[in-house]
């Protein structure tokens, strides 16, 4: 297993543990929670893609903008005194679902060419 694989499985974990844990107001959710985007996150913004296939480049700029939407998370928590954080959070798990799978998807194609 890559180490970036690693770093981004450890990282989703923390990110459910501290969203998960803020339901419960517990002061360290926001911090767990923002170790998780980075570590998530940080890996996803280091890849890069240099072919010439445009919906593979699409999809990467989505799913740089939805792991820039899960730092943006970690701020609303800190920030924010109603739940504005659940917004920015579906928003980025939507991105980063749907992107995930398109990517594989489209990577596959451009393997079989």
């Amino acid at each position: 297993m890559k180490i970036r694989s690693l770093i981004s499985i450890v990282g989703g974990l923390l990110i459910l543990i501290g969203a998960g844990s803020f339901i419960t107001g517990w002061f360290g959710s926001p911090i767990l929670y923002s170790i998780g985007a980075v570590l998530f996150g940080v890996p996803q913004l280091m890849e890069r893609y240099e072919g010439g296939n445009v919906v593979i480049r699409r999809l990467r700029r989505q799913q740089i903008f939805g792991a820039l939407l899960l730092l943006m998370t970690s701020f609303f928590m800190f920030t924010s005194k109603h739940n504005e954080w659940v917004i920015c959070l579906a928003i980025a798990a939507f991105l980063e679902l749907y992107t995930s799978f398109r990517l594989s998807q489209e990577e596959e194609k451009e393997k079989k060419k």
